[in-house]
């Protein structure tokens, strides 16, 4: 894949203003954020578990391809059943609502279908776009049978990386469950945020049994556990602690 696609600056003619946004807010949203352990038997409202679900779809994601799956498990007895495979932990156990976070690695194709749907019925949709989702992306995420397409890519990638800057991943089915789970990471933090604007409090949870949820869901080898998350009104005990966070020295690097 050449960097003139990536480096080259166009202009499609499409102009979105930027909204005029309250940062205290925002900030008051994100430092209240906690994971909350143990939840108030208050309902979640339908309309504000809609909103949570929707605010997931609009995470940024590679490609746009989407690669997630989000399961609000409302049937009491799945749910019972979940509440088990998240080890019981009272998290889960008092929340009222929880959402199962999938991570899908064999939707890609189907997904890039749709883009391409969309670009042909747009006008003035640049070739290059179209080019990418037809040409660039099968490219980029055919691992083939046996992974034998990726170790292919690996080697080619390798080699052209000694001369040039080069795209590395994903080059196996390992690096494409990365892929897939970094989309839906950003996903599950919209749906925390989203929850703790609308009075809610979650805790994301990954402490489960990835097989037996995925058999709950009925799901394929496609499929990939990132966390289950509670949603639900905090309870006073349901904040163990104050927020410990390490020198933020520790964590940011300033290169001057």
């Amino acid at each position: 894949m050449g960097n003139d696609i990536f480096s080259e600056v166009k202009d499609t003619g499409y102009r979105e203003e930027a909204q005029e946004i309250n940062s205290e807010e925002f900030f008051k949203v994100l430092r209240s954020r906690r994971s909350v352990r143990v939840f108030k038997d208050d309902p979640v409202k339908e309309e504000d578990m809609q909103k949570i679900l929707d605010a997931a779809l609009l995470a940024p994601n590679s490609s746009n391809l989407q690669p997630w799956e989000f399961y609000w498990v409302k049937n009491e007895t799945k749910k019972k059943e979940l509440v088990s495979a998240c080890l019981s932990q009272p998290a889960a156990a008092t929340a009222p609502e929880l959402i199962v976070c999938i991570a899908r690695t064999d939707t890609w194709r189907e997904n890039a279908k749709q883009m391409l749907e969309i670009f042909n019925s747009a006008e003035g949709v640049p070739d290059a776009a179209k080019n990418y989702y037809e040409k660039l992306v099968p490219l980029a995420y055919s691992q083939g049978p046996f992974g034998l397409f990726g170790l292919i890519k690996r080697l080619a990638v390798f080699i052209t990386g000694l001369k040039k800057v080069v795209p590395r991943e994903p080059v196996s089915n390992a690096q494409m469950i990365t892929w897939a789970s970094k989309s839906t990471a950003l996903a599950c933090e919209n749906i925390m945020l989203a929850a703790r604007a609308l009075g809610y409090d979650s805790c994301p949870m990954e402490g489960a049994d990835s097989k037996r949820i995925k058999d709950l869901l009925h799901l394929g080898s496609g499929a990939h556990f990132v966390m289950v998350i509670s949603i639900g009104k905090r309870s006073e005990k349901g904040i163990y602690g104050e927020q410990i966070r390490f020198d933020r020295k520790k964590f940011i690097k300033i290169l001057e």
